[in-house]
């Protein structure tokens, strides 16, 4: 006599049983992909904004100037006597090595100096300093309100020394080269600070990671 409590256990094709598992672990793959997917660091930070100066020959150039490509931003000025140089060194030399390895994603990346100290940098004075690193590094300057309005988009301090014996001043600002996408939305700070050997190949990874 058959017991009426036992049921007969349910059957599945095979195949069907492969899809389904299949579909279970396309399902897992998914939710470590966006577990592993990073934030930019800088993301919703109140980073850049509009501003209006001038390059080496004249032209008036906005921040909405560069809509629809990267940039890397630095502040700085062209009398500084070791970190502006050796830091903008570093973004140039980042950059060639990306550029090397991914020159289609870096001819939409564009560098950006800004001095802070708009009284001694002429547009002579930084086309020169520009020149001293080779291209695409663009150079701006302008009038001091529009180099104030400029800084204070970028949440950059800056403050001019006393003057110096012999002549001359320091300005003491902030140091950071900021990566901006393509709206003009802050990204990430490019590790500048690891030094002319570790910081080149670090900008290059860290361009590499973001710029798509």
């Amino acid at each position: 006599m058959t017991n009426p409590l036992r049921r007969t256990p349910l059957r599945f094709p095979l195949g069907h049983v492969l899809r389904l598992a299949l579909a279970g672990l396309l399902g897992l793959a998914l939710v470590a992909c966006q577990k592993v997917a990073e934030a930019p660091p800088l993301k919703g930070a109140k980073i850049g904004g509009e501003f209006t100066l001038v390059d080496r020959s004249g032209r008036t150039l906005t921040w909405g100037s560069f809509n629809g490509r990267w940039r890397i931003v630095y502040f700085g000025y062209t009398y500084c006597p070791d970190a502006c140089p050796t830091d903008v060194a570093i973004i140039m030399k980042g950059y060639r090595q990306f550029a090397k390895e991914h020159p289609q994603e870096a001819a939409d990346v564009q560098p950006i100096f800004i001095t802070v100290d708009p009284a001694r940098d002429t547009q002579a004075r930084i086309g020169e300093f520009a020149d001293a690193f080779g291209s695409p590094l663009i150079a701006l300057t302008g009038s001091q309100e529009n180099v104030d309005e400029a800084a204070r988009a970028f949440a950059v301090y800056h403050n001019r020394g006393k003057d110096q014996p012999g002549g001359g001043y320091l300005v003491d600002h902030s140091r950071a080269a900021y990566l901006m996408d393509p709206d003009g939305q802050p990204i990430a700070i490019l590790p500048t600070d690891l030094g002319p050997q570790q910081g080149p190949p670090a900008v290059a990874a860290e361009l590499a990671k973001w710029v798509r």
